[in-house]
């Protein structure tokens, strides 16, 4: 009796034990944050601590287009659709928050991350390049899928704006994401072809300031993908359930992942 009970709440003991580690810790900075995104990265992290993923979650990572979705559950009309938007975020903000995605192992992760990146960029001339956002993203894509085998990986490609100066890089970036789309890897889905006019900027219906979506946006992104969502595979059984693997999971770091991009 007293080995069955082992068994049953060790998974249990190690999530309890180890939650810190899933989670970046309060002294983690970003260096391409604002002060503010420094501090909005803090609370939502928090937040995160106190409402965990849970193993076969259907999970949207991104920015504050993320963010903005709030219940994504509701939009799709599914259950355990979460949100894991930070406003303000930049692709390395997200590779630092990948260890509850390795850990709970989610169904599906839909990741849209890089815009704040090429504003960085453009303004205070931080981020190195756009070269730079396109390998992040295909970072974070490999080491999901790497540590996380199981779920699958949905990479969306960048939103347009309605300005000028962010057109070129935008396309840089999702042009460096699709020369290396690999479906072994992820599957990648085109917003930016579904969100832009005939001379490649947001559409205007679509958003009040150029960026962000407003309602129609947000339902033009769920008629994009609804069937995505609804035609995902069930769930099977949590792997973290055997003992001898959560031990081998929680002891991975995924900013240590030997990831390399083919060249070509």
């Amino acid at each position: 009796m007293i080995k069955k009970l082992f068994f049953i709440l060790f998974p249990i003991l190690i999530y309890a034990q180890d939650n810190a580690d899933l989670y970046p810790p309060d002294s983690l900075t970003i260096a391409y944050h604002t002060k503010w995104t420094k501090n909005h990265y803090k609370e939502r992290i928090a937040a995160f601590k106190e409402d965990p993923l849970k193993f076969g979650d259907i999970v949207f990572i991104g920015n504050s287009i993320t963010e903005g979705g709030k219940n994504w559950s509701e939009k799709f009309n599914l259950p355990n659709v979460r949100n894991r938007g930070i406003s303000g975020d930049v692709t390395d903000g997200v590779l630092k928050r990948l260890g509850e995605i390795i850990y709970f192992k989610p169904k599906a992760v839909f990741l849209l991350i890089g815009i704040n990146d090429l504003f960085n960029l453009y303004y205070q001339k931080q981020i190195p390049s756009a070269k730079y956002v396109g390998e992040n993203i295909l970072k974070i894509a490999h080491i999901i899928k790497q540590k996380s085998p199981s779920t699958l990986v949905y990479v969306q490609t960048l939103l347009p704006t309605d300005k000028d100066f962010m057109q070129n890089n935008i396309d840089q970036v999702n042009a460096i994401v699709k020369a290396q789309h690999d479906d072994d890897i992820f599957q990648l889905i085109d917003l930016n072809k579904a969100f832009s006019d005939e001379q490649g900027f947001l559409k205007k219906e679509l958003s009040e300031d150029g960026t962000h979506l407003n309602k129609k946006g947000y339902e033009l992104w769920i008629t994009t993908e609804k069937d995505i969502l609804k035609a995902l595979p069930v769930t099977l059984k949590d792997p973290r359930l055997n003992p001898i693997k959560a031990i081998a999971l929680d002891q991975t770091q995924p900013e240590d992942s030997s990831f390399s991009l083919n060249q070509s």
